[in-house]
């Protein structure tokens, strides 16, 4: 490439005042003036203090120790200043919460603009535009903090477009959008990048939902050091997302069961572009040997809800005369678009809100009359933002702190901490101060401190949000294995559609205040009606069955997840 490069790490290492180690290795990478580029890797791995460096957050907010150079612009950034970066670079961050500073999405869309010292009628003009172009020139005269997660993601991507910066960056942009949402801000990140030619930075968990749109490049971070710079194709074909724990396209997946051997020549990349005609009988042949439907779950009753019908104004129904019945030991997922009145169920469940039509029985009692603190004893909820449940500043307190609530004596407290400690991912963490920890991190921090305090149902509002396969799989696997020899019953509020095909083989539809599908997740996924109507978007395992030729399509997903199913448990 003859450009000379917009961004240049060389040689660069940081090293954060409360840690003993670096966290970035001697980097060195370039990426160059209209690259769209791909930054992924485990939790920890290093690739959001990639992004503190570009943005000026490190060394400005986050101290430490750099060594070697980081050159924007040819500015060396350590020089410069945020507010002379942030010329340069606009940021979405991973917790939107922690971004807004206007009173409503409309201030906060123009607050750049305002420093700019900006007319105003040029001003209200970009915020309209930008808003329509991304779904919210509806909500503009709404607080930020009203908004549902997607609203609040979609917010802070509007803050950045209305500025002329040379460089996009986005850190985890998909971790609270409901899938077509999802698609849609890909779609968004896509066209800016071809109509500007902005350079595009993205670091993402959600590795197959960017991949909707072509990449020029991915890199992958481990332990603070670049592993692999790669085209999309050869990233894909490499074994490579598999040895560093990160989660591969699940159409992938199912050829690698296949023994199919990925090469870079089949273009297997993108959905739309993967070549399967010299797999094609290899994988059928697989798919005949072990079709199987998934079983349907019996049992009693544990939580059912009739006719359930709430608002917060008069204005407009969030939940209109839902019904459903889950039974004991059940993992069952929520899903829809953002703002169909997912959370809002779970409060109602926990009595943080009161139904105003309909009623919520647990194991055929109607819990009415209960109070929070005696429904918590039976239902435990994890929030989808973990600085809204966090009140203590260091992780095992945090853990701890039910349990002492409970009078619980000091040894077992220690014993059940450093278990879930375990379990969650975070025992090298035991002693650190939460202030610390990545996001992703934080959000285990707030399951470990649930999970803890062994409820018979556990609410998890995006549980894998922010999370990498391997902390995905090492939750997901716990939950599954307290719900299998425990008979806990977990309901999760999700759009990670992976963890609702893997691991709920039942989920419930909202759209709007209503019921949509109350079904199996592989016919939500395959079902076009259900998926328009709920925001989500069809699995590739739908488009990889199509091209394929079978049909219908989800008898080729339940075979994928009966399947994965016998591989983890033999693992």
């Amino acid at each position: 490439m003859n450009k000379e490069a917009i961004i240049k790490f060389k040689d660069f290492s940081f090293k954060y005042f409360s840690q003993a180690y670096p966290t970035l290795k001697n980097l060195n990478l370039e990426i160059f003036p209209g690259e769209k580029v791909l930054i992924i890797g485990p939790s920890g791995s290093g690739k959001s203090t990639i992004g503190n460096c570009l943005n000026g957050l490190i060394p400005f907010s986050y101290r430490g120790e750099i060594s070697g150079s980081l050159q924007i612009n040819n500015i060396e950034t350590k020089e410069s200043n945020i507010f002379e970066l942030s010329k340069t670079i606009g940021t979405v961050l991973q917790d939107t919460d922690g971004q807004f500073v206007g009173l409503s999405v409309a201030e906060d869309i123009a607050f750049s603009m305002e420093n700019d010292c900006v007319s105003l009628g040029e001003m209200k003009e970009r915020v309209q535009k930008v808003a329509k172009m991304i779904d919210i020139d509806n909500i503009l005269n709404l607080s930020p903090h009203e908004l549902s997660g997607g609203q609040k993601q979609r917010t802070a991507l509007a803050g950045i477009m209305v500025d002329n910066v040379d460089i996009l960056l986005f850190d985890e942009p998909l971790a609270n959008l409901d899938p077509a949402t999802g698609k849609y801000a890909i779609e968004i990140i896509d066209n800016i990048h071809k109509e500007t030619n902005k350079t595009i930075i993205i670091i993402e968990h959600r590795i197959e939902d960017v991949l909707y749109k072509d990449i020029d490049r991915i890199i992958l971070i481990d332990n603070g050091e670049i592993v692999a710079d790669l085209p999309v194709h050869e990233m894909i074909a490499s074994n490579l997302f598999i040895k560093h724990g990160i989660r591969e396209p699940l159409y992938v997946t199912l050829l690698r069961y296949a023994g199919v051997k990925i090469t870079s020549s089949m273009k297997p990349g993108y959905i739309n572009t993967i070549d399967i005609s010299t797999a094609k009988e290899k994988v059928l042949t697989w798919y005949t040997d072990n079709q199987r439907a998934i079983p349907e779950i019996t049992g009693n009753s544990i939580l059912r809800a009739e006719h359930v019908t709430f608002s917060y104004n008069s204005k407009k129904q969030i939940l209109t005369d839902i019904s459903f019945d889950i039974k004991e030991g059940e993992m069952i997922s929520i899903v829809g678009r953002n703002g169909a009145g997912k959370s809002t169920l779970s409060k109602l469940i926990c009595g943080f809100e009161k139904n105003h039509e309909g009623k919520i029985f647990f194991k055929g009692e109607d819990i009415a009359n209960k109070t929070i603190t005696e429904r918590a004893t039976l239902i435990g909820y994890v929030m989808q933002n973990p600085n809204q449940m966090i009140t203590t500043s260091l992780i095992y307190d945090e853990i701890a702190l039910g349990l002492k609530m409970r009078n619980i004596d000091s040894e077992t407290i220690d014993l059940k901490v450093n278990e879930m400690l375990k379990v969650c991912g975070l025992t090298k963490f035991k002693t650190w101060p939460i202030a610390a920890l990545s996001y992703g991190q934080r959000k285990r921090v707030t399951i470990a401190s649930i999970l803890v305090l062994d409820p018979k149902i556990i609410i998890l509002d995006e549980p894998t949000a922010g999370q990498d396969y391997a902390h995905f799989t090492e939750i997901m696997e716990f939950l599954k294995d307290i719900n299998k020899h425990l008979g806990i019953t977990i309901i999760m509020i999700t759009h990670d559609m992976h963890l609702m095909l893997e691991y709920t083989h039942r989920s419930i539809v909202l759209n709007e205040s209503d019921l949509v599908a109350d079904t199996a997740s592989s016919d939500v996924l395959t079902n076009p009606r259900i998926i328009e109507k709920a925001n989500l978007k069809e699995t590739s395992l739908f488009h990889l069955a199509n091209m394929l030729g079978i049909k219908p399509a989800k008898s080729l997903v339940d075979t994928f997840i009966t399947y994965e199913t016998e591989v983890m448990r033999n693992e």
